[in-house]
């Protein structure tokens, strides 16, 4: 009688510290991955530690402010987001296979809470065997690695690789106290550039804006930025600076002048809130239907009273 002794396959890494791991070597940064996963920062350096002990290799290099990723961690890098991409390919051919089933929408809290939301009534009235996740970030959405169906975002609409619709302008307003205001003087969207400005808190509305109106050299935009537009409000009217906000939003603050418009200039169409989705995606059954319902609705005038931004 003969034995024979095969090697223990080996287990593979958790998945939510592999997903550490990428989300950490893809922003460089503890606390930008920490922030794409809804966790502490520790938690994903605790999970990231946890694979370079199993795996028995440095996956990144640490300093004070910054990390890098090791010679072994860009090996690994590759193959590991190659498998979350096949997974969720997968994943997506399976869901894609009727008009029913789950429908994840990646969109901003505050066009979620103001717009969006008092509508999804109508929709599922129209569409009932479609169950929608809304997921209310301020995060733009990997479709790839994060099962993303269609993402709402604020901006030009030019997204390299994406297929993008113009859903609905919103109007942002620069807003100050009339101390800053009266600091130096504005006469074009240049002018603000003299100011200190008080960012969102991917610090990417003012670029935007600034892109918007022609201001093709503004630079480097410096200042505070806030993860939360009441927050950054608060700063403004405590008048640390300008904010672009919008107006519905600080309506109250303009009423009682505690906040005025930095400056009086056309707001340009182009810069508005964009339905957007692989290109690849732009027919299946469920994000073709939520597509055009979402364009039916901006088009219409069937809009709750007092929901607009």
């Amino acid at each position: 009688m003969s034995f024979s002794v095969s090697k223990p396959t080996r287990r593979l890494p958790p998945l939510n510290a592999l997903r550490a791991f990428e989300a950490a070597a893809r922003h460089l940064s503890m606390k930008g991955a920490a922030h794409e996963l809804n966790v502490t920062p520790g938690a994903v350096s605790q999970l990231v530690r946890t694979l370079e002990q199993s795996l028995g290799v440095r996956l990144f290099r640490r300093f004070n402010r910054a990390i890098r990723l090791t010679e072994a961690g860009e090996r690994y890098l590759g193959p590991v987001r190659s498998a979350f991409r096949q997974i969720a390919d997968a994943t997506r051919r399976i869901a894609d296979g009727a008009d029913s089933g789950m429908l994840t929408i990646s969109v901003a809290p505050t066009f979620a809470e103001s717009w969006l939301v008092p509508r999804l009534g109508r929709f599922r009235a129209r569409h009932p065997a479609i169950d929608l996740r809304i997921i209310a970030t301020m995060q733009l959405a990997d479709f790839e690695l994060d099962g993303i169906d269609l993402g709402i975002r604020h901006g030009l609409g030019r997204y390299p690789g994406l297929h993008s619709e113009r859903i609905v302008a919103v109007e942002l307003l620069p807003v100050c106290t009339r101390a800053v205001r009266r600091a130096k003087p504005l006469k074009s969207a240049a002018d603000l550039l003299q100011l200190p400005l008080l960012h969102d808190h991917d610090l990417k509305d003012w670029p935007l804006w600034f892109e918007a109106h022609g201001v093709t050299d503004a630079g480097h935009l410096g200042g505070p930025s806030f993860n939360d537009l009441t927050l950054l409000i608060r700063a403004a009217v405590a008048g640390q600076g300008v904010a672009l906000v919008p107006e519905v939003l600080a309506r109250r603050e303009l009423r009682s002048r505690r906040l005025v418009r930095a400056i009086d200039i056309a707001w340009p169409r182009e810069f508005a809130y964009w339905a957007v989705c692989p290109l690849d995606a732009i027919n299946r059954p469920k994000i073709a239907a939520f597509r055009e319902w979402l364009l039916a609705e901006a088009a219409g005038d069937r809009e709750p009273k007092g929901s607009s931004l």
